[in-house]
């Protein structure tokens, strides 16, 4: 995924270059980046503990300076970076989130006619960006499925709800042709996916010494959500 480079660095870079034959020039201000070149992959290292800190105990409860000792940098490199928590959930969502947004949405359209090939390719979709970013379930059920979310207020400040709406039209209009079960709740559908998909891969660190259940794949749990939403614990008739 690309990183976008901090605004500014390479102008920084160039001066320390020019000043320092003078020893007052030489000297580096707090927490400022030892040069540009490393500048994008330390702002990266922050932007990944803060990831890590807050899918482990919620951003409202950890600080920058804990974001910080995370990455192995002096509070001063952070605020180098980032001066508030703010400025750094908005980066997040810019360059983390967005992106893992769009990758998600996508399912329904691809699939106008066919509910069952939408919400399959829907839970593969979850089930594949939790393999890739081990912070997504956790971070998920903690700052957007939870009541009080930071990270759910702040993108619906941002988006809205509009792919929420769009989700349950496609979900009126297949009940409505007689393609999805019509006792289902349509504004509960994207829910149910997101914990029969999200809820096991969130707690599986809790399965290390189960004899049963550590053996199970990312895989696994994609199949038995889609198993268990689309044809239900009924055995299909034998044909």
């Amino acid at each position: 995924m690309a990183r976008k480079s901090v605004s500014g660095l390479d102008q920084s870079a160039h001066a320390d270059h020019e000043g320092a034959s003078a020893p007052a020039a030489a000297a580096r201000r707090p927490g400022r980046p030892a040069g540009s070149g490393r500048g994008p992959e330390q702002r990266a290292r922050l932007l990944d503990a803060a990831l890590a800190l807050f899918a482990r105990q919620g951003i409202v409860d950890t600080t920058l300076g804990e974001v910080a000792r995370e990455a192995g940098f002096t509070p001063a490199m952070m605020h180098y970076y980032f001066k508030t928590r703010d400025q750094l959930l908005d980066v997040l969502i810019d360059e983390r989130f967005l992106p893992l947004r769009t990758r998600l949405a996508g399912s329904f359209e691809a699939n106008p006619d066919d509910p069952i090939a939408a919400i399959t390719l829907l839970a593969q979709r979850l089930v594949e960006v939790a393999g890739d970013y081990p912070w997504f379930p956790s971070l998920w059920i903690r700052e957007v499925i939870s009541e009080g979310g930071l990270l759910k207020q702040r993108m619906h400040e941002r988006f809205g709800d509009a792919n929420q709406r769009r989700g349950i039209a496609y979900i009126e209009r297949w009940q409505k042709e007689g393609r999805l079960n019509p006792d289902l709740e349509p504004s509960l559908v994207f829910l149910s996916v997101i914990g029969l998909a999200i809820l096991p891969l969130a707690t599986s660190a809790m399965w290390r010494h189960d004899p049963v259940r550590r053996k199970l794949t990312a895989d696994d749990i994609a199949r038995h959500a889609v198993a268990l939403l689309t044809h239900g614990v009924v055995s299909k008739p034998r044909t």
